[in-house]
């Protein structure tokens, strides 16, 4: 067996680390001190620099300028990413492109993927469900337009906390059918109207914009629907393996923030990292970040490779993404509690780790929710 990343994989985490390491987290208004959203759009300035980097197409084909790479390469960028709190659309932005290349039409194709690759054009998901709690496929029905010549759709339903959807060129809504299948619609971004449509301004832990995006009988051509039933579970599974790594880059940020802090504060003459309490505490934390690392690599090579076993890929998305929850919650927790007052101050950039950590543990679901999805495929997939 061969554990090491690829040269091409390689590559991609040292552009990435080229274009994050300069980030400042705090480059805007803390959430804490902010009633509304920190900015009124994502950072356009680092978003150009990914695109430049070429980080935004690693998972488009190459007939449509992108570098055809797999899913460890996407986490590998996003766990850089978030070691800086990188506040770009990368996750969605590229699990669209992958969903739109693997099962869109020729035509949708070339007109999304070239200019998404360039980041001339922003792509978001619709991924939370109607409650944050609730499956997202289940969230919106999609019918056939009676007065539609074209074999049209309308579009009906709610979908909650929608990321930069208020900033995106498009929003992939997934929608269920009267015979039960999900398809996904390509909504336009709120620069062009769309009857039917409404945007609401939300605010997620972190600050960010997020939107309610409600439909009553929005229309959407056939051109901007993709019919094919794998198309969803390559989404979510790609948005949930993605957030466990940008997941396990925070947590591994936060670790190394304490340990530094550990070093250099004394008390009774000695840093605090040299107490039994604290090396055992932080020994734990460590231990959840190693777990989180392992169970995220098998999610995404089995997104990657293919390959079978003993479960759907799904089963190992749930592993992958229970851990990411449970582990990152602990670590910031832990982080807080070794830091003393000093880790809540505004001026300090853990307390914005902290909103981003609580933020994505919630992210297409807690640890239950997957512990739950992981209970129903074994007892459809017995393992004895």
């Amino acid at each position: 067996m061969d554990f090491t990343f690829s040269e091409e994989q390689q590559a991609a985490v040292e552009a990435a680390k080229a274009v994050f390491t300069p980030v400042a987290p705090d480059g805007v208004p803390s959430p804490a001190l902010t009633a509304g959203a920190v900015a009124d759009d994502f950072d356009r300035a680092l978003w150009a620099k990914v695109a430049d980097a070429d980080l935004l197409s690693l998972l488009i084909a190459p007939e449509h300028g992108g570098a055809g790479l797999d899913a460890i390469a996407l986490c590998l960028v996003l766990r850089e990413a978030s070691k800086v709190l990188a506040r770009v659309p990368l996750l969605e932005h590229s699990a669209a492109a992958a969903a739109v290349g693997a099962y869109g039409g020729e035509e949708l194709k070339q007109e999304i993927l070239p200019g998404a690759g360039r980041g001339e054009l922003v792509l978001t998901v619709a991924s939370a469900g109607r409650t944050g709690h609730d499956a997202a496929d289940l969230a919106v029905t999609a019918r056939r337009d009676p007065d539609a010549a074209d074999g049209g759709w309308l579009l009906d339903g709610t979908q909650t906390a929608v990321p930069w959807a208020l900033n995106a060129d498009r929003i992939i809504v997934p929608a269920h059918t009267p015979a039960g299948a999900t398809v996904l619609a390509l909504l336009p971004g709120p620069a062009t109207d769309l009857p039917g449509r409404t945007l609401a301004e939300q605010f997620s832990t972190t600050g960010e914009r997020l939107a309610e995006l409600r439909l009553d009988g929005a229309r959407v051509t056939p051109h901007d629907v993709i019919e094919d039933p794998a198309a969803w579970p390559l989404l979510h599974d790609l948005l949930a393996t993605g957030t466990c790594a940008l997941a396990l880059g925070l947590g591994e940020g936060v670790l190394k923030m304490t340990s530094d802090y550990a070093s250099k504060r004394e008390q009774f003459g000695h840093p605090i990292a040299t107490f039994q309490a604290v090396a055992v505490q932080a020994a734990d934390r460590y231990i959840d970040l190693r777990a989180m690392e392992a169970t995220l690599w098998q999610a995404a090579w089995r997104l990657s490779s293919g390959a079978t076993g003993l479960l759907p890929v799904a089963g190992d998305v749930a592993v992958a993404k229970t851990w990411a929850s449970d582990g990152v919650r602990r670590i910031v927790q832990t982080a807080q509690h070794l830091h003393g007052g000093f880790g809540a101050d505004t001026e300090y950039p853990l307390h914005r780790y902290h909103a981003w950590a609580k933020h994505l543990e919630l992210s297409l679901g807690p640890a239950a929710a997957h512990e739950e999805i992981l209970g129903d495929l074994l007892a459809a997939h017995p393992l004895g």
